[in-house]
């Protein structure tokens, strides 16, 4: 595709055929042509926010978290409940360093969706980096380092001293890190043996030492040195302070792939869960970021274990605020890694505590939870009655649409199982607008399936094909193409049917 020529006579195409393109170019890894193609899709439908949040990942991707975090706000200038904008925003913002704004719109979108462990996610990391950024204050040790002239100037004052103050040494200025005479300075001194180092920099380790010996080479010494080789001198120098400068970037935010390798140490989790502290509430937290993590990370076991931990150890603390909500939290955690282990009963009766307390407290939030948490248990079971009968009474309390979407597509799955076909439909109608409403592609397809599924038992076959049509064409622009074979074979049976309804209208006619 000549995307000088259409950028001179504009766009040629349809904009799902340049969102399509740009999404099949971005799977391929080629983001530089991947943004070009959603630039163009952007000129026929400037405020999409799907194609500026897939745009800003491009930009994410090839380490321009500017322009990233420019499209992931322009996603969220109708709405700051877009889900995607609102995870892709904290993305940028975790990408140049500033992870306490990250953490606030991680929570911002865990509180819309707190069924996604992205979020979760998102929040222990940045939660992780502001520590490694700044330390934990019980460690932090004052010095006498530093400029300390005003303090002394005020104990001075203080003990009745009068005149001139006292001459304090006054700090030595930092040079400019820029600079090729600084870098030669600071790059001295050698990494090698440094072992945390060399698990940040990882393959770069081995760059860095060359450049380091260079740098430090006989030829590059002395005044005789030529005009290029100057210059040779403050490339090296420039693409060590660019490593030193990832590599402290690198240490505060412990990136993501090194944290997913790491393994729960319950034994070191059990002695945490020993020593509360003078901050029950911040111990309570953490334990519940631990205990989510090890279910995000397909553990159950260890979260079931660390939960019932932190439970006990709750039950037993008398000045903790808000100590019911954290009860009932903590039921809610070992009933969805009950649910994930197989155990059904015993999921359902933590749920149902969970809901009892929630009720008791006038906990909303906790109510619905536990009523979500309870309607997917009951669906496990193959119980489809008494999922309905929790998930209607979940239906008032959803805070957005995508959150209406997906309670409405399972009530209508419930129904489509329980033979209530007109409820189905009427569930699926209700899901597809939501998902309408909140531009998600994913949730379109869902519902626009599930109404299909049902008109097909109504035998409303024209209206089936429809819905399968619609879902068809999503799909196709997503370029799922194990959905598109699926909606494709019930395509072919609908047509089949409606052919045969068809044939036998036609013979009945024949014989009167």
């Amino acid at each position: 595709m000549a995307y000088s020529v259409e950028e001179e006579e504009g766009p040629k195409c349809s904009f799902s055929i340049y969102l399509a393109e740009g999404d099949a170019l971005a799977k391929q890894g080629d983001y530089v042509k991947a943004i070009k193609a959603y630039s163009i899709a952007l000129e026929i439908q400037p405020e999409d926010q799907n194609c500026l949040v897939a745009r800003s990942k491009c930009h994410l991707k090839l380490g321009d978290a500017d322009s990233a975090l420019k499209d992931a706000e322009s996603s969220l200038k109708d709405t700051t409940e877009f889900v995607k904008g609102l995870f892709q925003k904290a993305e940028a913002l975790y990408a140049m360093g500033d992870f306490e704004f990250a953490l606030v719109h991680y929570h911002r979108g865990n509180k819309l969706r707190p069924e996604l462990s992205e979020f979760r996610l998102g929040i222990q990391k940045a939660r992780e980096a502001i520590d490694n950024s700044i330390g934990n204050p019980n460690t932090v040790k004052l010095t006498s380092k530093g400029d300390l002239s005003y303090f002394y100037k005020y104990l001075d004052e203080k003990a009745g001293k009068k005149g001139k103050p006292t001459a304090r040494k006054k700090p030595a200025a930092r040079a400019p890190f820029s600079t090729a005479a600084a870098s030669e300075k600071n790059n001295t001194k050698s990494l090698a043996g440094d072992k945390t180092v060399k698990q940040l920099l990882g393959e770069l380790y081995e760059d860095r030492e060359y450049l380091e010996k260079l740098l430090n080479d006989s030829l590059f010494s002395g005044g005789a040195a030529k005009q290029t080789d100057t210059t040779i001198k403050g490339l090296v120098s420039n693409g060590i302070n660019y490593l030193d400068s990832r590599l402290d970037f690198w240490r505060q935010q412990q990136p993501l792939y090194s944290r997913k390798k790491k393994k729960i140490d319950l034994g070191n989790r059990n002695r945490i869960i020993k020593g509360i502290g003078n901050d029950p509430t911040n111990y309570v937290l953490r334990n519940l970021d631990d205990i989510d993590a090890a279910l995000a990370d397909g553990k159950p076991s260890d979260s079931l274990q660390l939960a019932r931990a932190c439970l006990k150890k709750v039950k037993g603390i008398d000045n903790l605020p808000n100590k019911k909500e954290f009860i009932a939290n903590l039921h809610s955690s070992i009933g969805c890694a009950l649910l994930e282990m197989g155990n059904l009963d015993a999921a359902l009766s933590e749920h149902k505590e969970d809901l009892n307390i929630s009720n008791t407290i006038k906990s909303e939030e906790g109510k619905a939870r536990a009523l979500d948490n309870i309607g997917r248990t009951y669906a496990r079971k193959s119980d489809y009655s008494e999922a309905v009968k929790y998930w209607e009474q979940r239906i008032p309390m959803h805070k957005t649409v995508l959150e209406a979407a997906w309670l409405y597509h399972e009530l209508g799955r419930c129904c489509l199982e329980l033979g209530k076909f007109q409820e189905a439909s009427n569930y699926g109608e209700q899901s597809l607008d939501s998902a309408t409403q909140a531009s998600d592609d994913n949730w379109q397809i869902n519902s626009s399936v599930l109404i299909a599924q049902a008109e097909v038992k109504l035998s409303n076959d024209e209206k089936a094909l429809e819905n399968f049509n619609r879902a068809l064409d999503i799909a196709k622009i997503l370029d799922d193409k194990a959905v598109q074979d699926a909606i494709t074979k019930a395509v072919q049976d609908v047509n089949y049917r409606i052919a045969e309804n068809l044939s036998a209208q036609n013979s009945t006619s024949q014989e009167t």
